[in-house]
């Protein structure tokens, strides 16, 4: 591939994956904004204890249609478009049937689940009221992030990034119209988010109308099918579903050791991981997309390429979003809706080792993809369950003995894991060479 045309495939996908990484990220962030600002601290704390659960609708996404995107992707490379629908039928489907499950589960459950993932008297409320629109609309959830990574894999990332764009807008003027203007409180903030969805998923369903869409319905040629998508899928999935543990453990082991001051602090925290997770999600997109499609191809020049430009594009984000936290951490706070100074000095506090902490993150991440791409399937594995798996330890045992020193826990546990895969890369031999 001449290098000129590559660099902007490259870019065309990178920014419009970064796009899409806003429908899974961006959405919980503005409504923590808007909700911190209109409604008070513990609204931003009732969405943040709401994450594991938006977290494990994500997971199911990963497992389903992420995988399943890049074995579109590498059809798509083989010129076989049927096998290429086949996956995108039965992936699609699937993760509606699972979205339709979670709105019968917000019908008759949410009280259960609300209890679940709060204990603390003051946020339950709020927490119940932001659950229950978000578990109605869990289909649209689940529709959106599967046709953006569909389509965006079936050469309309730009397309893709349009609807996302548009999707974030229809949610941040709806939460000011619900909260502010029709004074449904904390619940107009979910509803305003999942009609955003539904926007964005009409705008992207105009691909299937273009001459070029490989994306059609393809009920046969289904069987053994699924076992392949979740084969593809599962490292990924991994990785969520342990980061839906972590945050369930985190917010727990958090608000039993700090109490309302602490959560409210860790969950900025985790809207600054939403940031990080924009870059190393468009850049992972890119990776996977335009990485399987090279696989494909058995190209390796150009597969190498792709790795080399997504870790420089995630290094330079990565030190950009860390700097500006340093600079302008009570700024953040305050963005927040963050006005009592004990909250304002903890959440300083807090945001400038987690800024330092999502560093090794983003890399580990990246590097389990490139190990996945590279057919290393039991180390892609670990370092997914890992990633969150060795947090939950350390956070506890900091916890327990070490309460104000609470926020180094993400930053000990990542620097274990990396020393644990230079180990394993070592012993198992490994040589980054397409099989």
């Amino acid at each position: 591939m001449d290098k000129k045309a590559f660099n902007t495939e490259f870019r065309r996908f990178l920014w419009s994956s970064i796009l899409i990484a806003l429908s899974a990220c961006l959405g919980n962030v503005v409504d923590a904004v808007i909700v911190g600002n209109l409604i008070g601290e513990d609204g931003v704390s009732a969405i943040n204890l709401s994450k594991p659960v938006t977290q494990f609708m994500f997971t199911v996404s990963m497992l389903l249609s992420t995988g399943a995107g890049m074995l579109v992707g590498m059809e798509l490379g083989k010129k076989d478009h049927e096998r290429a629908a086949s996956i995108f039928t039965l992936s699609t489907a699937s993760c509606l049937a699972f979205g339709l499950l979670v709105t019968l589960c917000g019908v008759f459950f949410t009280d259960q689940l609300t209890s679940l993932l709060c204990k603390n008297e003051l946020l339950y409320g709020g927490l119940h009221d932001y659950l229950f629109p978000m578990l109605l609309g869990a289909p649209m959830y689940m529709a959106s992030w599967a046709l953006a990574t569909m389509v965006g894999v079936d050469g309309s990332p730009r397309w893709v990034s349009i609807a996302i764009l548009i999707d974030n807008a229809v949610n941040l003027f709806l939460d000011i119209v619900f909260i502010k203007w029709l004074g449904w409180g904390i619940e107009g903030s979910s509803a305003a988010t999942v009609l955003g969805h539904v926007v964005g998923i009409a705008i992207m369903s105009r691909h299937f109308f273009y001459p070029e869409n490989h994306l059609k319905i393809r009920l046969s040629g289904a069987a053994g099918l699924m076992r392949d998508i979740i084969s593809q899928g599962l490292p990924l999935a991994a990785a969520s579903i342990c980061l839906t543990v972590l945050l369930y453990s985190a917010n727990s082991i958090v608000l039993g050791s700090m109490g309302r001051v602490g959560i409210f602090a860790f969950s900025v925290c985790m809207n600054l991981l939403q940031i990080y997770n924009l870059f190393l999600s468009g850049t992972c997109r890119t990776l996977q997309s335009l990485g399987s499609i090279q696989v494909g191809k058995g190209d390796s020049q150009t597969f190498w390429w792709v790795l080399r430009k997504s870790f420089r594009f995630i290094t330079i984000a990565m030190l950009i979003t860390c700097v500006a936290i340093w600079l302008f951490p009570e700024e953040v706070a305050r963005l927040f809706g963050a006005d009592e100074q004990e909250l304002i000095a903890e959440s300083v506090h807090a945001l400038r080792i987690f800024a330092l902490s999502f560093i090794p993150f983003c890399y580990i991440y990246t590097l389990m993809i490139v190990y996945k791409l590279y057919g290393y399937h039991k180390i892609a594995l670990f370092i997914s369950l890992a990633l969150s798996l060795t947090v939950i330890p350390v956070l506890w045992l900091m916890g327990r003995y070490a309460p104000e020193q609470l926020w180094y826990s993400y930053l000990i546990a990542y620097a274990i894991e990396a020393a644990l895969i230079f180990l394993f890369h070592k012993i198992g031999h490994v040589e980054f060479k397409l099989k």
